[in-house]
């Protein structure tokens, strides 16, 4: 699991220049029979060793930029961790600076 946490946050920091003590990672595992995995009319065939990577960010990163990122950060997995590109599959969610809050009741990103 190590392998996949270091793998994405270091693709993180290289493609998106988020620096490298910004790194909150949650793992969260299922069991086989809590999951349904489908092509969704792609061609992709999974194997039971499919990652979902959902990343919440800030807005503002460019097509071309995601593009890089999801093409490094399954070479990476794939070098690092094992995992094959097919069963990869990422989730960008972004919001904005009014959306953060790192503790203390703050708004760190507006002030």
């Amino acid at each position: 699991m190590k392998a996949i946490l270091d793998a994405e946050h270091k693709i993180l920091v290289q493609d998106f220049g988020v620096p490298a003590r910004d790194r909150y990672q949650i793992v969260t595992q299922h069991d086989p029979e809590e999951m349904e995995i489908e092509d969704t009319g792609f061609g992709i065939d999974r194997t039971d060793k499919f990652v979902m990577i959902q990343i919440t960010m800030r807005g503002g990163r460019t097509e071309t930029q995601k593009r890089t990122f999801y093409e490094d950060l399954v070479k990476e997995l794939q070098t690092s961790a094992g995992i094959e590109p097919n069963d990869v599959m990422v989730v960008i969610s972004e919001n904005g600076s009014p959306d953060w809050s790192f503790g203390n009741g703050a708004a760190q990103f507006l002030n």
